[in-house]
């Protein structure tokens, strides 16, 4: 008779195995750039204009900045995925992993538009006044009839679930088990600290995470950069032959991977690199949307570019530190004490002293818990659509509680629910996307061709 576990272990394999979400996520990004005309591409320097220079479109609907809804979602992206998930990909797939972690990120790109564009377009004003928007939400208004209502809800529901499993538990426990191991402090002492740190940001709702997280997450994203930039300068000599590695391995592959014939090991890094990626930046996710709904903007398409420069700092930025110091300094060939421990190993290896490892982990625990936060937001407003307002505090007082149970709990069934749930969240979602990419590149059009002196702000509904 089969165990819990072993039922989550089958469904997640058969969720995110090869025949399902992984190559329905990557047809999808590719597809959103061919319809969008690779508009991760022409409009790049406009996206990152808006997301850090412009910042905000003031007196437009929205409880926080162009840059505050960034800066949530990239709190929520820049995890734990950042750092263990590129050393599970090279672990497992080889060097060539982080190519096609690379060209899931640019492909990726034009899913987090659409996403963000569409979580603006359909969002509404909720009995607080606050913008509420979302899969949950376009699914149900932008397709009609009882499929919208059935993949929103089906949405919703995933997406609560998850918040609690991968976006709460997982990351509180990765921040105590790392603090443990490295300093020692027992479980049950960061447990309280992340408790107490997690009630203080989240209990004041989207506002206070938008200030707390715009603050926060270029810290940790330029202390982690710094440090893996170091490994790469102390290092320079071997950077040109590290990039070599990468893109000959994604298509040749490489025999200290598994050791079996080049073509089975070519599958293994486009499957592991593509995963791995897809967990990285949530592109196809969903989650991107409802960040995004919430940003002061005059239309949905000034949002979506600044919410698609999430991906590539995710992706093409910190993912891309991460791998290269992995092949840099040559620690994929070893057989550290698990994936996991590959990137401490290579800044230590890549850095002078024996402060390498300490960066990482610092890293980690700053990751974590902006996960956390970013993920509390996601799952308030999966929530509030399917019980209303009147639930919001009692699920932030809950989502507090519970960051304490997983800093001090295994949660081994937890990882392989949070899997399920997260792929049950990104097959609602890709269904709408392919629905709804006519009206995406309609009104993209629209827009480019009218002149931002010519736009109309977005119109919210209310309750």
């Amino acid at each position: 008779m089969k165990t819990i576990e072993d039922f989550l272990s089958d469904a997640s394999d058969f969720v995110w195995g090869p025949w399902l979400l992984i190559p329905l996520l990557l047809a999808t990004g590719v597809y959103l750039t061919a319809v969008l005309r690779g508009v991760q591409v022409r409009r790049f320097r406009l996206a990152f204009w808006l997301a850090f220079v412009k910042r905000s479109d003031e007196g437009a609907d929205g409880d926080i900045s162009h840059y505050q809804a960034l800066a949530t979602a990239l709190a929520a992206t820049v995890g734990v995925g950042n750092i263990v998930g590129v050393a599970t990909a090279v672990s497992l797939g080889g060097p060539g992993a982080v190519f096609w972690m690379w060209c899931t990120g640019m492909v990726g790109m034009a899913t987090k538009y659409s996403e963000a564009f569409l979580g603006v377009r359909f969002r509404r004003t909720d009995a607080a006044g606050e913008q509420s928007g979302g899969p949950m939400h376009y699914l149900r208004r932008g397709i009609k009839g009882p499929l919208g209502v059935f993949l929103g809800g089906f949405f919703a529901i995933a997406g609560a679930f998850a918040a609690f499993g991968i976006g709460n538990m997982t990351q509180a426990n990765a921040v105590a088990s790392n603090v443990e191991q490295e300093w020692g402090l027992p479980t049950w002492a960061t447990g309280v600290i992340i408790t107490a740190l997690t009630a203080a940001v989240i209990l004041g709702g989207i506002k206070s995470i938008g200030r707390f997280t715009s603050a926060f997450v270029p810290v940790m994203i330029v202390l982690y950069v710094t440090g893996g930039l170091l490994v790469l300068l102390f290092n320079a000599a071997d950077v040109p032959a590290a990039f070599g590695t990468i893109i000959g391995d994604a298509f040749t592959g490489t025999e200290a991977v598994g050791g079996g014939f080049a073509g089975a090991v070519v599958a293994e890094a486009v499957r592991w690199g593509v995963a791995r990626g897809i967990f990285s930046n949530e592109s196809g996710l969903g989650t991107g949307g409802i960040a995004a709904a919430a940003a002061k903007t005059t239309h949905p398409v000034r949002q979506a570019l600044v919410s698609m420069t999430q991906t590539f700092i995710d992706t093409l930025i910190v993912v891309s530190i991460t791998g290269l110091c992995i092949v840099v300094t040559g620690v994929w060939k070893g057989n550290p004490d698990g994936a996991a421990s590959f990137t401490a190993s290579a800044f230590d290896e890549g850095l002078p002293g024996s402060w390498g490892s300490a960066i990482v982990t610092i890293s980690l625990i700053f990751f974590a818990f902006s996960t956390l936060l970013g993920w509390s937001y996601y799952g308030e407003r999966c929530m509030e659509y399917l019980f209303g307002r009147a639930v919001v505090l009692p699920y932030r007082i809950v989502f507090v509680v519970v960051s304490f149970i997983g800093a001090t709990t295994t949660l081994n069934v937890v990882w392989l629910f949070s899997d399920v749930m997260n792929g049950l969240m990104a097959l609602p979602n890709l269904i709408g996307l392919l629905i709804l990419s006519p009206l995406v590149w309609r009104e993209t059009r629209d827009y480019f061709q009218r002149g931002p002196q010519d736009e109309v702000p977005v119109k919210t509904a209310t309750d």
